[in-house]
């Protein structure tokens, strides 16, 4: 006991070390991460300021460069006022000490200001935001959380170098998709939990339970005639790429790619209980573990169900205010009716129900496999 309280004492401290290290490393120089990002990927219209002062009587902002041809030089910036009262209250002034990206303004403006504010410097603390998750992964995790990071770094891998580039290429989105989720699937699975039957058993639920979500996809999305012009992002895709790009294939691998997200957790989760029972009871056979495994997946189902509600409509929130907001005059039910709100019911209801199936695909997988032999062997 003395030696895993010692170990926990360690695991922290060394979480605060990285914690500490990240920000000494960052005010060490104070623009180091800035001027680095930019040397690597210099651009000509755009450059780092730090904002000196600001003068909200006359809305100009002071700005040092910190980057670029004009780097050293102190420029003011007049920022446009605020238009009405909505958007005052969502206004964020700009502070002293506060890193700002500049454009170039090349019509020189009215006031002939050769910059203009165009962003705030963000990526110093998304840098922190996810150094902070990979230690509490780590932390906690340990060497299923490394294992876990990596099978994240693949993911990410997979939609970044071929989800994205082929469905901008032209290429059927539902296929591309599934064809990325199949390899997220298996990269992250193993890396995760290990190479083992276990894995195995929750991989080929994972697999199967994404083909019967594709097929169930396809059926409502054809059934209730969806475009995937649900929102203003999908309109400015198709008219902004020189590619003839399949808006309802987007719509249908977007469902595929969602889903699996939970998918993982389910089937390993399935998978698990059933070895546990087995290791518990070598006695247990099929018909039995399958009964057992799935007491415990009602369980997993009726925890999923509202979290998964709530998952959705979470992405789905600034559709659905805006939608009561300015539609007020039209009928709930043809607000209802239109495809925003189709769309993200036919998303839920799709992925659910796929999750939803994944409990007992898995059960059935894992009691054959292991229902057969006197042990697990995991």
């Amino acid at each position: 006991m003395h030696r895993a309280k010692k170990r926990i004492v360690i695991e922290f401290l060394v979480a605060l070390a990285v914690i500490a290290g990240f920000f000494l490393l960052y005010h060490y120089e104070e623009t180091n991460i800035e001027t680095s990002l930019a040397n690597t990927f210099p651009s000509s219209a755009l450059a780092l300021g730090q904002v000196v002062s600001t003068d909200p009587a006359t809305n100009v902002v002071t700005v040092a460069v910190l980057t670029g041809a004009d780097k050293g030089q102190t420029i003011t910036v007049t920022q446009q006022p605020v238009s009405s009262s909505s958007t005052a209250s969502n206004y964020l002034p700009y502070l002293p000490g506060e890193k700002v990206i500049l454009a170039k303004d090349s019509l020189g403006g009215v006031t002939g200001e050769s910059y203009y504010i165009t962003d705030r410097f963000r990526l110093p603390m998304l840098f922190f935001i996810i150094l902070l998750f990979a230690v509490v992964a780590v932390l906690f995790g340990r060497m299923r959380g490394l294992t876990s990071i990596v099978g994240l770094g693949v993911s990410i891998g997979v939609l970044g170098w071929y989800v994205v580039p082929q469905i901008l290429g032209g290429a059927d989105p539902l296929t591309v998709c599934l064809i990325g989720a199949a390899l997220i699937a298996v990269t992250s699975l193993y890396l995760a939990h290990g190479f083992n039957r276990r894995t195995t058993v929750a991989l080929c639920g994972t697999l199967l339970t994404l083909g019967v979500s594709a097929v169930l996809a396809v059926l409502f999305v054809d059934a209730t005639r969806l475009m995937g012009f649900g929102t203003d992002v999908t309109f400015y895709l198709a008219i902004g790429t020189n590619t003839s790009i399949n808006l309802r294939g987007i719509l249908l691998g977007g469902i595929i790619i969602g889903a699996l997200g939970v998918l993982d957790d389910v089937t390993i989760g399935q998978a698990a209980t059933v070895v546990e029972l087995k290791d518990a009871n070598p006695a247990l056979g099929m018909a039995e573990l399958y009964r057992r495994g799935m007491s415990v997946g009602r369980e997993h189902i009726a925890s999923l169900i509202n979290t998964l509600f709530l998952a959705y409509t979470g992405v789905a929130l600034p559709v659905i205010l805006y939608l009561v907001a300015f539609q007020s005059q039209i009928p709930l039910w043809l607000t209802l009716n239109g495809e925003p709100i189709a769309e993200e019911v036919v998303r839920t209801m799709v992925g659910s129900i796929g999750i939803i199936l994944a409990v007992p695909i898995t059960t059935a997988l894992a009691a054959w496999v292991f229902g057969r032999a006197h042990g697990t062997k995991k």
